[in-house]
């Protein structure tokens, strides 16, 4: 049988989606990335001086600088070695890969900025207040599971209810 040029292409890509349906991976989960990491995902900055880019290159103008080093970011695209991300905040820009680290961390979010979110002994809301975060706190996240997170940071150690985290997606499991 003669597929042609793109033929074979086809093939292939029906197969890997033939594949990708009987193993439960979604299309999402085998996106091929430059690094080959999956995309979405969060990282944090690596250094107190990240430039932050209107575009992938050199070329294109620094848009703003984070000043700020651990601070929560999530890569939503990828090229060559440019990053595109997005803050807590909603801005987006391209960053240079070797400014990012895989250490997570996450911001502190309240409804409202005046508001102080608990910080428990145990992922437990019955167990004792460990400390009261303000909104935009940033803290380490050291793991997550079934709606918790540990998190530590300057003078706190304690466990906080995931969904007060910018930084770390719903129910995801952090080790």
């Amino acid at each position: 049988m003669a597929l042609g040029r793109f033929g074979s292409v086809v093939v292939l890509a029906a197969v890997l989606l033939g594949a990708s349906a009987s193993t439960g991976f979604s299309a999402k989960d085998s996106a091929v990335t430059t690094s080959g990491l999956p995309l979405p995902r969060y990282v944090s900055l690596k250094s107190d001086h990240v430039n932050v880019r209107a575009g992938p290159t050199k070329d294109n103008d620094v848009a703003w600088v984070y000043t700020r080093s651990g601070l929560p970011v999530e890569i939503t695209a990828e090229f060559e070695n440019w990053r595109r991300v997005r803050d807590s905040e909603g801005a987006e820009g391209w960053v240079y890969h070797s400014l990012l680290s895989g250490r997570r961390t996450a911001v502190i979010t309240m409804k409202t900025r005046d508001e102080l979110a608990p910080l428990y002994d145990r992922a437990d809301p019955a167990s004792a207040i460990a400390a009261r975060l303000q909104a935009g706190v940033v803290a380490q996240v050291k793991k997550c599971a079934a709606g918790w997170c540990r998190v530590t940071g300057n003078g706190f150690d304690g466990w906080i209810e995931q969904q007060r985290l910018w930084g770390v997606y719903a129910d995801e499991k952090v080790e």
